[in-house]
């Protein structure tokens, strides 16, 4: 595979409720990552829901990240998604310990293409 990305899908939990539903946490959370994760900010989008819960993306020029938090049950899940030379588990890193989770389950996709591409780039929408 021509590696052009690493993906990583992250559940996490047993994380102070407090924290997951603070935006402005999550915010200084997701900085301090992008950071540590050494990319660039694009944008970032961050949402409160009504009773409880947040979202927040942010952009960045190497790709992604994602979370979505339910304080409720203390759990969180994050999506990173860095192509280039980011550095995703240290960004990860950053945020586990930001949101005191005591547990994780990290899931590593290797993003990219066959080194050997078909010469149809449309014959798997044939078959």
């Amino acid at each position: 595979m021509a590696k052009l990305g690493i993906h990583l899908i992250v559940d996490a939990w047993q994380a102070p409720a407090k924290l997951l539903n603070d935006p402005d946490h999550i915010r200084k959370a997701l900085l301090a990552g992008i950071t540590a994760g050494e990319v660039t900010l694009i944008d970032l989008c961050i949402h409160q829901f009504c009773p409880q819960g947040v979202t927040a993306t942010a952009t960045l020029a190497e790709s992604h990240i994602a979370i979505h938090t339910w304080p409720e049950h203390g759990y969180f899940a994050v999506d990173l998604f860095f192509c280039g030379q980011g550095k995703p588990e240290k960004a990860l890193q950053i945020l586990k310990t930001s949101l005191q989770a005591e547990q994780m389950k990290v899931q590593e996709i290797e993003r990219g293409f066959p080194e050997v591409q078909p010469t149809n780039h449309l014959s798997h929408l044939t078959k």
